[in-house]
């Protein structure tokens, strides 16, 4: 079992749980526990107080990661599809239904197997992203976390049923995102169903 990993809720920084300060429900790193504690004697900061990120920040870190994942995805894609497409052009003006079937039976399993590939690559990219740095690029850039409800970060089984969940929030006529904008977390559908938080760091 790898240690769980919590996040300073001031500058975002991997901390181990027994070097954090809690205040109320925010736990602050050792490196800003003394200006987080000054903000509180100023009155500055509220005890417990989290900035959550908002639909629109989560978009736009969506379009991130989708392009880093989705560039050498396309291209991929187009050399595959292009070898399963030269069946269909030798194909005569009239080709009877039975020899389009079987010039299309090649495209037909390369759509299914990009379509499990993409699949699979996108899960492993959050997963990975998730568990080690509690952010994937997208997030990163914007200065956003994923977290649980205490602070600490999420392991391998509640990423990965995290991104399948983020799949069902799709299905749905994408309500289950389009929940983030009505919450008072601003979570979606898959952030209840895993019971996560993401958050503003900076």
């Amino acid at each position: 079992m790898t240690p769980q990993t919590y996040f300073c809720s001031e500058c975002g920084r991997p901390t181990a749980p027994e070097e954090l300060a809690r205040f109320g429900e925010r736990l602050v790193c050792p490196m800003c526990k003394n200006a987080y504690a000054q903000k509180l004697r100023e009155g500055a900061a509220p005890a417990g107080f989290v900035r959550y990120a908002g639909f629109w920040w989560r978009v736009l870190a969506y379009f991130i990661d989708y392009t880093i994942v989705g560039i050498p995805l396309g291209i991929v894609s187009l050399l595959l599809m292009g070898g399963m497409m030269v069946p269909l052009t030798r194909l005569g003006p009239n080709p009877s239904p039975d020899e389009a079937l079987a010039a299309m039976v090649p495209m037909f399993g390369a759509i299914a197997v990009l379509s499990l590939g993409g699949m699979a690559l996108h899960c492993a990219y959050e997963t990975f992203f998730l568990v080690k740095f509690g952010a994937t690029p997208g997030k990163m850039v914007l200065g956003l976390k994923v977290v649980r409800p205490d602070g600490s970060g999420i392991q391998i089984g509640r990423a990965i049923g995290r991104y399948f969940s983020k799949i069902l929030s799709g299905m749905i006529l994408y309500i289950g995102f389009i929940m983030v904008g009505f919450d008072a977390e601003k979570r979606g559908l898959h952030d209840m169903i895993c019971d996560t938080r993401v958050i503003k760091t900076r």
